[in-house]
This record gives structure tokens, sequence and C-alpha cells, in this order.
């Protein structure tokens, strides 16, 4: 099948959002994907693309103030309510009335979560993947992680990050270490999962809204919390985690068992960015769960 792709800009709330489209020959269904972060940019989900190839068009774009896009001036718009409307602005605009499949990774599947609980109506379907319902919940899960980690990447962890010493090179070491376990366990890194790090790094929102590291929660989103809202959700779901997913098998299952009728799947040997450690059956799991949902 043939697959062509388009890329742009678009407006939504005055802010010039860059979108990649994956477009095939013959379109059974559309996705819509939200990165992670907040503050990465899309680059980490592109394997997603490999659904055009089933016939699903893939639809990504930056967040606002991520990656190549817009960065707001007011400081109040650096909240998931706000991108919830984003979410719903970039429906209207790049795909218009007809029902899509909204897929989340990670904090993007807070935002999916997020966007369900009010706006479900516009979705067939809803795939979180590394997803959250809690920002508490999954601190203390990933603390318990860090708990496991070897002596010396734990301690240091625990020393610099009371200390507020976010640079230390042991510090940054022991962040590695967690990162190899629980975030991405390939070598090398993939160049799409480095871009969007590396935009992580040198944007805003990592920081404003979430902290200095995937387990140092301290910006707007710290006290994040809808799982007792999501249980209204009632178009069908599909959950996916990694077995060492950072993000991790408990706060998933906490979400399967708020929505009702939802599926889990775990996947064995990954971690958080499951889609480039099992490229083929994550991408097949998804289009599976898309193509009986139709």
């Amino acid at each position: 099948m043939d697959v062509t792709k388009k890329e742009g800009f678009v407006n939504v709330n005055g802010l010039n959002l860059f979108y990649r489209i994956f477009i095939p020959e013959k379109i059974r269904a559309k996705m819509l994907c939200l990165h992670g972060g907040p503050g990465m940019s899309h680059d980490y989900l592109l394997p997603l693309a490999d659904l055009a190839y089933q016939g699903i068009e893939v639809i990504f774009y930056d967040q606002f103030g991520c990656g190549r896009s817009e960065e707001p001036r007011e400081e109040w718009k650096y909240s998931i309510d706000y991108g919830v409307e984003e979410v719903e602005g970039v429906r209207k605009s790049l795909i218009g009335a007809e029902k899509i499949f909204l897929m989340g990774s990670s904090y993007g599947g807070a935002l999916a979560l997020a966007y369900s609980v009010k706006y479900q109506m516009n979705l067939k379907g809803l795939i979180v993947s590394g997803g959250l319902a809690s920002v508490p919940l999954t601190v203390k899960e990933m603390n318990r992680l860090i708990d496991d980690l070897p002596a010396w990447a734990a301690s240091a962890i625990r020393k610099f990050g009371s200390e507020g010493n976010y640079s230390d090179p042991e510090y940054l070491r022991a962040v590695d270490e967690f990162y190899r376990r629980h975030l991405i366990r390939i070598s090398p890194w993939p160049e799409e999962v480095k871009t969007s790090l590396e935009y992580g790094d040198k944007r805003n929102v990592y920081r404003k809204m979430n902290g200095p590291n995937e387990f140092t929660i301290t910006g707007t989103i710290k006290d994040w919390d809808i799982t007792e809202k999501i249980g209204v959700i009632k178009v069908p779901t599909l959950i996916t985690v990694g077995e060492f997913d950072e993000v991790t098998p408990v706060v998933a299952e906490e979400i399967h068992r708020r929505i009702q009728g939802s599926a889990l799947k775990v996947f064995k040997g990954c971690s958080h960015l499951t889609m480039w450690e099992d490229r083929k059956g994550y991408v097949k799991t998804l289009s599976d769960f898309v193509l009986s949902n139709l």
C-alpha cells in the first residue's frame, strides 16, 4: 500500500503547531497521536507511522511549546486542561467531524485520558501507552523503582535530589541508569528518541510542567489526578505498558480497573518506549485494536 507524507503548521488558539501526517492510499481509520513529556516532541512516536501500511492514517503534532511548535506567553496555559482544548482544536482543524482513534504515550496518555473524559463523543477508541491517570501514584511507583536500583544509583538519586542538585555528574549517571532500565532498554538509543529528549531539554515546557527529570515532578502537573473521573470513559480502550516501564504496570492496572471493558497488554521485556523495543509486536497490537473497532 502506498503511503504519502504531509507536514506543515496549523494554527490552534493563536499558536502555530507543527504536524506530520502519514496517509495511506485507502484510509480505513484515522489516529491522532499525543507525545509525552510534557515537553518532548512527536519524533519518538514515529514507529507508529507503520500503521499507515494497514490503512490507518496517522497524525502527529508537537504540542504547545514542544518540538517545532510555538510557545504560549501566558503561564496559565501550561496545564493539562489547556492541552485538552488544544487536542480538540487540532482534531477539528486537521480531521474535522469524523470520529477518530486517540493514542497517547506517557504524559500524552494522561492528556488522552483527560480529553476522553470531556470529549469521548469524538472518538472511536482510545489507546493509552505507558500513560497515567495520577501523578502522585506514578511518582510513588517510580520511587519504588529507584529503591530497586543498584545501591550507588539509588543513593545518588536520593542524596543529590534532596539537595536539589540535579547537575552533579554522579546524579546524572544515576539518572542514566534509571533511564536505561525503565525508559528505553535498547542501545544505542534511536536518533528519533534522542531528538525528542533534546527538544525537551532545550524548550521550557518540560521544566515548567514536569521538572528536572522523569521521576522528580515539581511542575504544574505534580498534584494532577483524575483517577476518580476516568470511569465515565465508555469508548473501546486499549492500555499498554512495558514490563519494566517507568510508568509501571501498577499504574496501568489501575486505569484498566477503572475503565469498564478496557483491554490491558503488558509487553514482556520492554520498558517505557515499547514502540522501539518491540516495534513489530507493538504496531500489530495497535493495528489489531483499531481494525477490530471500526
